[in-house]
């Protein structure tokens, strides 16, 4: 069940994070409006806030997200980009949340 709940956290993160980062992107390189950058910015404090709810030490915390961090960024590029992942983008996406695990339950927590 702490694995379900870390990854449950670790995907909320991620979709804080690529949402803050993406309206930006589309403020500058598809014309959107300026005022994408105050969501933009909302999004990513909560991105940091939901970081610091980890209990674990930060270097394991930052590592093991950048697992969830790929995971979720390959879905988006499936729902929000429309382009379908190749058999390589979800191999990768398997090893990263084994890594993920591996990371986040595989040494005592400090």
């Amino acid at each position: 069940m702490e694995f379900l709940k870390t990854l449950a956290l670790f995907t909320a993160t991620a979709i804080a994070e690529i949402i803050g980062c993406y309206l930006p992107y589309l403020w500058l390189k598809q014309g959107g409006s300026v005022w994408l950058l105050l969501p933009a910015a909302l999004s990513l404090a909560i991105f940091v806030w939901l970081l610091s709810l980890h209990p674990q030490a930060a270097g394991r915390v930052y590592a093991a997200y950048g697992g969830v961090y790929v995971s979720v960024a390959i879905a988006w590029l499936w729902a929000v980009d429309s382009v379908q992942p190749s058999a390589s983008d979800w191999l990768g996406v398997g090893v990263c949340l084994l890594g993920m695990g591996i990371i986040m339950f595989g040494s005592p927590q400090a």
